[in-house]
């Protein structure tokens, strides 16, 4: 369900991910899907990236890792729906939201 123009906030950032069943040099390959689920677009989205690790490129165009953050979607707008992306470690990653821009 969306939110309202007026109660959008970084909560409306939701990451989901599952293991899709395959294998990439060894490890358990991930989708990860970024969906916005406010009215408002939300950019600049950022997710805690710290110790995030791959043996899979992630597009940059999707997930910018820029030291101990991510940037989402190289910053642009995320209206709703979502962006996704793949990427392969022994185990799944915590991609937790910290900050966006919301604009209605």
């Amino acid at each position: 369900m969306l939110s309202g123009y007026s109660q959008c906030s970084l909560s409306n950032i939701v990451v989901t991910q599952s293991a899709i069943g395959r294998k990439v040099l060894g490890k358990t390959e991930w989708t990860v899907t970024i969906t916005n689920r406010c009215a408002c677009y939300q950019k600049n989205v950022k997710l805690n990236c710290k110790g995030f690790q791959t043996v899979e490129a992630v597009e940059a165009s999707y997930l910018k890792v820029l030291g101990d953050f991510c940037l989402v979607s190289d910053g642009q707008p995320l209206f709703n729906g979502a962006i996704e992306f793949n990427y392969a470690w022994d185990t799944q990653f915590p991609f937790n939201p910290i900050s966006s821009d919301i604009e209605c």
